[in-house]
């Protein structure tokens, strides 16, 4: 059962003392999905520790039973993934349930449509609303074949995977690590060489964990912004250990929260720090931002560091729209620092926002204007005019976790409480959220 049929909560932020303490913010989302999907296609035991036990997550973990893996958890963040090896899958019993999980279901489609076995993907009111057409076009040109789609290439999808899958050279149509994925995890199973061409570059975490599993893999420059990777396909891919490193998408909300709340000083702890998700952090810099970054270290294939971060003035700041790739999940919350900022901010080039859980964009303009801020909507700009922020609004959540927690931090720093309207979804990406904001003494109940 989907905590998305569950009554709605409505949760309120109010201001309060300073924000203060440690914390460390749960396993990356994207590593996460990736640890299991690798524990799968390996032979061997893969141990994943610091795996974020999100819903989205967990309907991986569940897929990756269904295809044939032994999936087992040991304990808080601690899982161990008996794989069947690249060949190995089996068709699945059932429908695989991917709930809210884009990043999931996406990059599943990728490994069964490598495969000559059949499975029927699906999800809920949200993921059913979502554009699976960019994944299967060239699953198609690899050999797969999708057997039956809701209207527009949405599911419920019946994917018939290649029986001899096809090594392809695909350019991506726009930058999204998630069309590249899942090339790559098909490629995995055709003979020869999968080459993925993207104009502007996206985030490489396939790329990385292909490696740390035995695969070989090129990066080559492709333009001023892109790159063209290839992988050599039909490995033995070996199982490895996977320490999950922080989350950046969920270190966000109490960074911006440290950032706005006057005379907070926080410290998150093992956040990664791979530049292609690092945007945030360079936009909240430019904006004069008090974060320093300490101990870097590398875990699991990618690079972390600790964070201080200290409440100060931020200054409005023009965000280019080459930088979106490395952020797309984190403008709503750069739009509530934005809010704080003295000035105007300008977010150029998010039309990728009007295509996740909810229109991003739409709504995270609808929420600045709950709260009393100036802002618009031009064109794919948003534009924010800081200063004064009211608060006293409700903000539509839409079934989005990233709309619910930006809102709720905004709520911490605003004049009056700042409500939303469901934070029962907050779950699929960070479920401890409100506990460990709670912790640092914020006010959200």
């Amino acid at each position: 059962m989907s905590s998305h049929s569950a009554t709605p909560q409505p949760l309120t932020a109010r201001r309060g003392a300073s924000l203060t303490g440690r914390l460390r913010v749960p396993g990356d989302k994207s590593i996460s999905h990736r640890s299991l999907i690798f524990g799968l296609l390996s032979a061997g035991e893969t141990a994943i520790s610091g795996l974020l036990e999100g819903e989205d997550v967990l309907r991986t973990a569940d897929a990756a039973r269904a295809l044939g893996a032994d999936v087992e958890r040991l304990g808080e963040g601690r899982w161990r993934v008996r794989g069947v090896g690249i060949g190995g899958l089996a068709s699945p019993a059932g429908v695989l349930d991917f709930g809210n999980a884009g990043t999931g279901s996406r990059l599943m489609m990728g490994v069964v449509g490598g495969h000559p076995i059949t499975a029927t993907f699906d999800g809920d009111a949200s993921l059913r609303k979502r554009p699976m057409r960019r994944i299967l076009d060239p699953l198609v040109k690899m050999g797969a074949r999708v057997v039956s789609e809701a209207e527009g290439g949405r599911c419920p999808i019946t994917l018939e995977g290649a029986r001899e899958a096809v090594p392809i050279v695909y350019e991506t149509p726009v930058a999204s690590a998630q069309i590249k994925s899942a090339v790559l995890l098909a490629g995995l199973n055709a003979p020869g060489r999968t080459t993925v061409v993207e104009n502007e570059a996206s985030r490489d975490h396939t790329e990385r964990m292909l490696r740390h599993f035995g695969a070989e893999v090129s990066v080559e420059p492709h333009g001023s912004h892109g790159r063209r990777i290839t992988l050599v396909g039909q490995p033995e891919l070996t199982a490895r250990p996977v320490v999950v490193p922080a989350d950046p998408s969920s270190a966000a909300f109490p960074l911006v929260a440290a950032l706005i709340v006057p005379g907070s000083d926080i410290v998150l702890e093992g956040v990664m720090m791979n530049p292609l998700r690092t945007g945030l952090i360079t936009t909240l810099m430019e904006m004069g931002a008090d974060i320093a970054v300490l101990d870097r270290r590398e875990e699991g294939g990618e690079d972390v560091a600790d964070l201080r971060v200290r409440a100060g003035t931020l200054k409005g700041v023009d965000v280019p729209a080459e930088r979106a790739p490395s952020m797309i999940d984190e403008y709503p919350i750069l739009a509530v620092a934005a809010a704080f900022a003295e000035g105007e901010t300008v977010m150029r080039g998010l039309h990728e926002l009007r295509v996740k859980e909810s229109d991003r964009l739409e709504a995270v303009l609808a929420g600045l204007l709950a709260a009393g801020v100036d802002a618009e909507i031009a064109g794919d700009d948003l534009i924010v005019r800081g200063g004064r922020v009211a608060g006293g609004g409700t903000a539509a959540t839409h079934l989005d976790h990233r709309i619910a927690m930006s809102f709720l931090v905004l709520g911490l720093a605003s004049e009056k409480p700042m409500q939303v309207d469901d934070g029962t979804m907050i779950a699929t990406s960070f479920p401890t959220f409100v506990p460990l904001m709670h912790g640092l003494g914020a006010d959200i109940g």
